[in-house]
């Protein structure tokens, strides 16, 4: 078993662990659970650090048979996007484990479903067969149903099955298209698939209703609007964990199908139905970002403005040109540091507050200052202010969809889009200044503010978004050779 097989088992490991011992405490939970995300990050840095940019391609390839009869493999490997959505995602399960340790409620379960979560988003975003891909993506529904349904809050149950109502929607669409493509290739594996000129082979199904068919679970996942509803009742009844893995690394699975597979295997389509796409992309930002505004719970408010900042995502990787394909992938990296971060930081507020109505909140800087600082800094790096992450992915984004002058009405996409970042910075700025400023209320003056361990899995995070935003070479110079190929298929 390869590194990054070990990278992506591990944390299902750790579950498996404290599945598997009878009566195991509290304590101990936590340990194995912190243990094995803590190994599964360590081999993710390695491989981000070793990876050759120079020779590109997928690296760390693992390759055996695994249903012979129908050519379906266990092929996982990582080219420069996929490497970067593995570290983040080990990240931000690292910091799950580090935000559950309040946890008191079966904590024993609670830690081994956040794991096996942690493995299926990691084999989704390795997978190089597309019946393994379809198997973790499935997978992922099983943790996430349980997490939000037992360890959530509000009206959890119905959140939890409208999540999983959704996904399972989505995933048969994809299913349909998988098997189109296996049955027009004969072949799942997604580098036979890439060397396939899929119009001399496609049979009954048409390249474009595979297109479909695929696009529609990518985007139910991202969300794209309308299918993005399931959304906010998800972040708003989930645990912070939960929260955090969702918002931080698992939507970006809808935009790295898009990449890999409709992009990747569909370059006509593409860009025959790239100005729809498009036009959804502005619909999703200006929408999201409008419906922000109108929020009165924190982490619903987190969840809607993600609607709005994956239409970035969505727009430029509908722009079919290299900047605004780097601009898209940046956006995922970069959002999800940020979101992380946001719902890190709602996590504890509600905690120490046992409140999340903005309204019944303000003040809090003066008992919470440092909460007050790493809120600001994450509302800083959602509205893309220069120096952030977020200002070089949306930069990327808009300067990629306004030069994409063969998709009709690219430029106009693009200037209606633009009033999402003054939409983000009305949603953000408000919001600090309804919780954190003007005058203190006395009830919360006994609130505590960060611990050490707060602390540190925070600023794990706010290096992250200070480090691309002021220095992108780190992850643009690994996005390169994945994003060139793809870009030189429309002549970028």
């Amino acid at each position: 078993m390869g590194i990054l097989s070990l990278t992506i088992f591990l944390p299902a490991l750790g579950a498996l662990v404290i599945g598997a011992i009878p009566g195991l405490g509290a304590r101990f939970s936590r340990l194995i659970a912190l243990a094995a995300a803590t190994v599964s990050l360590c081999l993710s840095f390695y491989m981000f650090a070793v990876y050759d940019s120079a020779a590109g391609g997928f690296q760390f390839v693992d390759l055996f048979q695994w249903i012979p009869s129908i050519n379906a493999g266990y092929h996982v490997g990582v080219d420069g996007l996929s490497l970067l959505l593995v570290l983040l995602t080990s990240l931000l399960g690292f910091i799950s484990v580090l935000v559950s340790f309040k946890t008191e409620h079966r904590p024993r379960a609670f830690f081994a479903w956040l794991l096996l979560l942690e493995t299926s988003i990691l084999g989704v975003f390795s997978s190089l067969d597309l019946l393994l891909f379809f198997v973790f993506w499935e997978i992922e529904v099983i943790p996430m149903y349980f997490l939000i349904s037992n360890w959530g809050s509000g009206r959890k149950e119905y959140s939890a099955l409208k999540y999983v109502l959704y996904t399972l929607f989505g995933s048969a669409f994809m299913l349909a298209g998988i098997m189109g493509l296996y049955f027009a290739a004969g072949t799942f594996s997604l580098p036979e698939l890439y060397q396939t000129d899929l119009s001399l082979v496609a049979g009954s199904l048409p390249l474009a209703a595979m297109f479909f068919l695929l696009i529609i679970g990518f985007a139910v996942k991202l969300p794209v609007f309308p299918l993005h509803t399931w959304l906010p009742d998800a972040h708003t009844d989930a645990p912070t964990a939960a929260s955090i893995m969702l918002a931080g690394s698992l939507i970006k699975m809808g935009g790295y199908g898009i990449f890999r597979i409709c992009l990747g295997l569909f370059p006509g389509e593409a860009q025959h139905f790239a100005p729809l796409f498009m036009g959804l992309a502005m619909v999703s930002i200006v929408y999201g970002g409008a419906i922000t505004l109108r929020q009165t719970d924190i982490k619903r408010l987190i969840a809607y403005s993600s609607v709005s900042h994956m239409g970035f995502v969505l727009l430029g990787l509908f722009s079919l040109n290299y900047i605004g394909l780097t601009g898209a992938c940046l956006q995922m990296v970069s959002h999800g540091l940020i979101t992380g971060l946001l719902f890190a930081s709602a996590g504890i507020l509600m905690h120490n507050t046992h409140e999340r109505h903005i309204k019944k909140l303000g003040g809090l800087a003066r008992q919470m200052p440092v909460l007050a600082g790493v809120f600001t800094i994450a509302s800083i790096g959602a509205m893309g202010v220069p120096g952030t992450s977020g200002f070089i992915a949306e930069v990327s984004v808009f300067l990629g969809a306004f030069s994409a002058s063969s998709i009709a009405g690219s430029a106009v996409f693009t200037i209606i889009s633009l009033t999402g970042i003054l939409l983000a910075a009305a949603y953000m700025l408000t919001t600090l200044l309804k919780v954190f400023f003007g005058p203190a209320k006395t009830a919360f003056d006994s609130v505590a503010d960060l611990t050490r361990l707060e602390k540190f899995y925070c600023g794990l995070l706010i290096a992250g978004v200070f480090l691309i935003g002021l220095y992108p070479a780190i992850a643009t110079d690994v996005l390169e050779p994945a994003i060139a190929p793809l870009a030189s298929l429309w002549g970028g």
